[in-house]
């Protein structure tokens, strides 16, 4: 099931959050050295305030969440338990009944399964470069458009 973030999911989206990421990019997480605190306020100061959140749930359990800014995914993350299991293909699809016409996003280059996924779910990289602070990372923008 996808519903609307509610801000009782704010713990629950934080954790999953950086657990996704810490398996996605590890080296990347350990030299950036964010604290949990950091997380929390960048999502809390910058996610919420400038997204659309959407969480998935599973037997009454929020295990996934995305951020969306008109056509733009900001943030699409699943729990690591139940990555591969096509809940973040639900999101993406929901991202893609949102905006059918047109969706796009970054992931850093590093995320060789996060770029694998997209690139299955038909979206299509347009543009290597390097994405803006915090991060300053090389990074892969991609697109989506229906065949």
């Amino acid at each position: 099931m996808i519903r609307e973030y509610r801000p009782g999911d704010f713990e629950v989206v934080t954790n999953l959050w950086r657990a996704a990421r810490e398996l996605a990019f590890p080296v990347f997480m350990r030299e950036k050295g964010h604290t949990f605190q950091e997380d929390c306020d960048y999502f809390r100061n910058v996610i919420l305030a400038n997204n659309d959140i959407w969480v998935a749930e599973y037997q009454e359990r929020v295990i996934g969440f995305m951020a969306i800014a008109g056509d733009f995914v900001d943030q699409l993350y699943i729990h690591p338990e139940f990555q591969r299991r096509g809940f973040g293909k639900a999101l993406i699809d929901f991202a893609k009944d949102l905006s059918p016409e047109h969706v796009w996003l970054n992931t850093l280059q590093v995320n060789l399964n996060g770029r694998a996924f997209y690139e299955k779910n038909g979206f299509v990289p347009v543009r290597f470069g390097i994405s803006p602070a915090p991060e300053s990372e090389p990074d892969v923008e991609y697109h989506w458009r229906p065949v």
